[in-house]
């Protein structure tokens, strides 16, 4: 057989378990926008089903085989052999996980999904307690099975940006911690910002449409993807032109459905842009969770926090509020949305107190995966790290530990991406600007092409060809460093707090 008629046979199985993957995907979107709730239990069976066959069939020996003929083939093309180059390192990675580990962890993740919902309910972590549990002894064995070399954590954060160590992390949080500290000392020092402005009664459909208006003009194409109301805001995608974010909306906090809006925006911008054509592939795939936080946190903050977006945004926001903020200027609105002050809620944080959020939950994970915290202890933990971080006492369960949906998915090891992935944006953000002086200004004016087609460009169009380190280095000519970020929150927040 012919180098190209293995590798067609490759692409053919590829896509065959992308579309059992992305089954599963539509029918977890489904759980969690519009599934009743006496359907939860039949759907673990089905997801647990789905996942299982995916995964037997990607880790076949016929698979195997075939990645071992391409990978001694010639002939192939430098992306046809990067393909085979991640599917191989895929490949070895999931054969060290059996198909019915597979399936236990499915079908502990949907129960524990479910119980986390009824647990924000009832504001109980007790409810949460047992299934959470159940879910951190499941990610311990995977951590096992998939082997580490320092720590148990590593091999978790592995599968969300390739090559992420808890030494790699250790050292990121020491550096930054001071250098947040100090910025928010010298915001002590100033007079606060009054932002009860945002907290008045905005309607629920009228933020629902000023939310897709947003997304719209952000450039998400609403024929490629759509938007829908959830639990916990997220995305997810089944091929580049099907692509869903959710939001939620709080009546008497505009801010909450704004930013969730422009955040998820950011990652369907990033799904909506990679290539088509390589679906099933690895180079169809984003590069890694970090870069795809990169581009929800540039999008949130450096572009959707800036002046300039809402120079050009702000008659909407009174066209649709105009009670509620048709009597203050923009550059009001630009201080009330930068207000710094430490909270509760990692979603609605500032841009210099969300990352002592993260480095609270990216502490306990390490605890609960090494076993030196247990689930029941969760809450005291939290609480006295909200204290110790942050100053603020938690009130009740669903406003501390309950509030994020990411470990009730078992996804573990994700949550630093989110600081990293912050980092990564004021870098790629100053690469922009170095490269088009213009760009604020065409922002200001609603032209978002340009910026749009430099992220395509510099970072969508890879899928997942390079590591976050690597396509960091070719988007900006530097590998990844925190100083980019404390420079742009140091000038930004000097004129927010003049």
């Amino acid at each position: 057989m012919s180098s190209q008629s293995l590798y067609d046979e490759y692409t053919r199985v590829m896509q065959e378990v992308a579309d059992i993957r992305y089954a599963a995907a539509v029918l977890q979107w489904d759980q969690e926008t519009y599934l009743p709730p006496r359907g939860a239990e039949m759907r673990g069976r089905q997801l647990a089903t789905l996942s299982e066959l995916a995964h037997t069939r990607f880790t076949s020996e016929a698979m195997g085989n075939l990645l071992d003929a391409l990978s001694a083939a010639g002939g192939l093309n430098p992306e046809q052999q990067a393909n085979i180059a991640l599917s191989r390192y895929d490949y070895d990675k999931n054969r060290k996980l059996p198909p019915a580990f597979v399936r236990q962890t499915s079908e502990a993740v949907n129960a524990s999904f479910h119980a986390w919902i009824e647990a924000r309910k009832q504001n109980s972590f007790a409810i949460f307690e047992q299934p959470l549990a159940r879910i951190i002894a499941l990610k311990q064995q995977e951590a096992d099975l998939l082997g580490y070399t320092t720590h148990p954590y590593d091999a978790l954060m592995n599968d969300y940006d390739r090559g992420l160590t808890v030494a790699t992390c250790d050292s990121l949080f020491t550096a930054l911690k001071p250098q947040l500290l100090g910025l928010l000392g010298q915001i002590r020092e100033k007079n606060q910002i009054d932002d009860s402005i945002l907290y008045q009664h905005c309607d629920r459909d009228a933020q629902w449409k000023f939310g897709l208006e947003l997304l719209k003009r952000m450039g998400f194409d609403t024929d490629a993807g759509r938007q829908d109301i959830s639990e916990h805001p997220f995305t997810t995608s089944f091929n580049s032109r099907d692509v869903r974010v959710t939001t939620r909306i709080n009546e008497t906090d505009f801010a909450n459905m704004t930013w969730s809006c422009i955040h998820e925006g950011g990652h369907a911008l990033y799904e909506q842009g990679l290539p088509y054509g390589a679906y099933g592939l690895p180079l169809g795939e984003a590069c890694s969770y970090s870069m795809h936080e990169s581009q929800s946190r540039l999008w949130e903050n450096n572009i959707g926090r800036a002046l300039p977006f809402w120079q050009h945004n702000f008659s909407l926001v009174q066209t649709f509020f105009p009670e509620q903020l048709g009597g203050i200027t923009v550059e009001q609105f630009y201080k009330v949305i930068n207000k710094v002050q430490p909270g509760l809620i990692r979603t609605e944080a500032d841009e210099l107190t969300y990352h002592f959020h993260i480095m609270i939950r990216y502490g306990i994970e390490k605890q609960l995966i090494d076993g030196t915290l247990s689930a029941k202890d969760i809450p005291a933990c939290w609480n006295d790290c909200y204290q110790q971080y942050l100053g603020v006492t938690v009130p009740d369960d669903r406003q501390g530990c309950l509030q994020d949906v990411h470990w009730s998915h078992g996804s573990f090891g994700y949550f630093p991406t989110y600081s990293i992935g912050s980092l990564y944006a004021a870098q790629l953000y100053a690469a922009l600007r170095a490269e088009n002086a213009s760009v604020e200004e065409e922002i200001a004016r609603g032209n978002n092409h340009r910026l749009l087609e430099w992220l395509r460009q510099h970072i969508h169009q890879y899928g997942r060809l390079h590591t976050s380190e690597a396509l960091c280095t070719l988007a900006t000519g530097k590998p990844l460093d925190s100083a980019y970020f404390i420079d742009y929150a140091t000038k930004k927040y000097n004129n927010v707090y003049l």
